[in-house]
């Protein structure tokens, strides 16, 4: 009964490992759905993007500023735009991060690079972008690059 058991969990095992894997793979979209992601923020009122993510086939997370004051956090459906979950905080630190140009802008460059889907494109305060996605055979990418000039400071293929 003992090795039954056994022999019943390796594939239980294995289907979990594989299950988990592919849900990894799946948290990524198509470069040029930004545009669709970048309506549905806009509309929504941010400004300035801190980061984009996708959670799953069907969000994207977004955060950053609404105005000078409010940053945001929130998750749209990306089939229609819907607000998913949000959060907003007041802070007196300012708006800062991508303009929707600098978004777009960098994504272009990482296409350019090879990245056919994108899982997350942040920026940090000092300037640096980081984006990570696939090539065209499915490989993790993961670019760096300077806001501003744009210039590729680093790339990862894994």
């Amino acid at each position: 009964m003992n090795a039954m058991k056994k022999m019943l969990m390796i594939p239980a095992s294995a289907l979990l490992l594989s299950a988990a894997a592919s849900t990894v793979y799946a948290d990524t979209q198509p470069v040029d759905r930004i545009d669709d992601i970048l309506t549905y923020a806009s509309d929504y009122g941010f400004t300035h993007y801190e980061e984009i993510s996708i959670k799953s086939r069907g969000r994207a997370e977004v955060e950053g500023w609404l105005d000078d004051e409010w940053y945001a956090d929130v998750e749209f459906s990306l089939d229609n735009g819907d607000t998913l979950k949000e959060e907003r905080k007041r802070l007196i630190t300012g708006a800062w991060g991508m303009s929707e140009d600098d978004v777009r802008q960098a994504l272009n460059i990482a296409s350019q690079e090879g990245m056919m889907e994108f899982e997350e494109i942040e920026i940090d305060k000092s300037g640096s972008i980081d984006i990570e996605g696939r090539d065209q055979n499915g490989r993790e990418l993961d670019i760096k690059m300077r806001q501003g000039s744009f210039q590729v400071t680093e790339i990862d293929r894994d």
